[in-house]
């Protein structure tokens, strides 16, 4: 049973709707997914985004995205009939996602074009749920607040919050959170509050998830109602407890310069509020240091680059400081709008 736009459709008429041809490529994605649900396979095959490598297709236990699903809406506090918004493409995990929940939990679910300004379709609605992207938040905060704050508990994934955004989302009166997750941990297992009297840093686990450590600082996701096995990561956090944890970047992004370890996320946090544009931390080969740190930022126009080192000063290091500055007119990205770092550092 789903509940499609105030619509109750069982599964037999479900079967027959995903049979049909869309003209629209959402419409046919949402359809597809639909079908692939319904029938006897018992898994779901899901592409990976490809934010840190090639995207590649993958298994998912149908069972355990209903065990997902029901983590969420514990999470959340979720009830049957709540209305929840769905504005992602269901190529990927997070748009399936929204659909199982809406399935398992009775949610009655109200589907817009994934566009990057998605409730501009969404008049006098009001929802207990929703997910987007960064870029589609930052977007409806612009252009429809009052629907944006028609959505009590939205969830925030696929990329980094910045602090521009966070500033934005201080004053809006609906409940922000941020998600950490891949696809293979079925989205998120863990969450974090943005704004409000709860605003943190840090990330709470989802019931059943343990957290703990390897060698290098990288978050380990126990997590049997998910995996078999547990889930090792290139994710250096700051453990609080088994249940919680505080995200600092990602291992492979690590520089050593001039034996000293600098994380690239940190010194994008530092910097962050002196440029405009889209950007990124790097390493480049260097002969005195090994390695050296660089920036890359996005930009057909013209930059005061002695501005921005005597702004940098004030917030990093004698390490942190990029060495050299590049700009390049558009960077490369996955098909969900993330920066692919490796393919646009091959640009330069």
């Amino acid at each position: 049973m789903l509940t499609l736009n105030n619509e109750k459709y069982t599964a037999p008429e479900l079967r027959q709707l995903s049979s049909k041809t869309y003209e629209s490529d959402w419409q046919q994605s949402f359809w597809t997914f639909v079908k692939t649900w319904l029938d006897d396979k018992n898994y779901v095959e899901v592409k990976t985004s490809g934010s840190t490598g090639t995207p590649k297709i993958i298994q998912l236990d149908k069972q355990r995205m209903i065990a997902s699903a029901k983590a969420t809406g514990d999470f959340f506090g979720l009830k049957p009939n709540d209305k929840a918004l769905l504005c992602l493409p269901c190529d990927y995990i997070a748009g399936k996602m929204m659909v199982v929940r809406a399935m398992v939990l009775g949610l009655n679910l109200y589907s817009v074009e994934p566009t990057g300004n998605p409730l501009k379709s969404v008049e006098n609605e009001g929802f207990q749920f929703g997910a987007m992207i960064p870029l589609q938040v930052l977007n409806s905060l612009k252009s429809h607040r009052r629907q944006f704050e028609h959505i009590d508990k939205i969830i925030i994934g696929g990329g980094v919050v910045d602090n521009s955004l966070l500033d934005k989302l201080r004053t809006v009166r609906n409940q922000c959170f941020a998600t950490y997750g891949m696809t293979e941990t079925i989205t998120h297992v863990a969450v974090k509050t943005l704004n409000g009297s709860q605003k943190s840093p840090i990330y709470q686990a989802l019931k059943n998830v343990k957290f703990s450590q390897d060698n290098r600082n990288c978050l380990i996701i126990d997590a049997p109602y998910l995996n078999d096995s547990q889930i090792i990561t290139n994710d250096i956090v700051k453990l609080h407890s088994k249940s919680s944890f505080e995200w600092l970047g990602r291992f492979d992004n690590v520089i050593n310069t001039g034996g000293i370890k600098v994380n690239p996320e940190q010194i994008e946090q530092k910097i962050e509020p002196f440029i405009d544009n889209d950007f990124f931390i790097a390493a480049a080969n260097d002969k005195k240091l090994g390695s050296k740190v660089i920036l890359i930022i996005e930009n057909e126009g013209k930059i005061d680059f002695n501005l921005l080192k005597k702004q940098f000063h004030t917030v990093l290091s004698k390490f942190e400081m990029p060495k050299q500055i590049y700009i390049l007119p558009k960077f490369e990205r996955t098909e969900t709008g993330k920066i692919q770092r490796k393919r646009t550092l091959e640009l330069i």
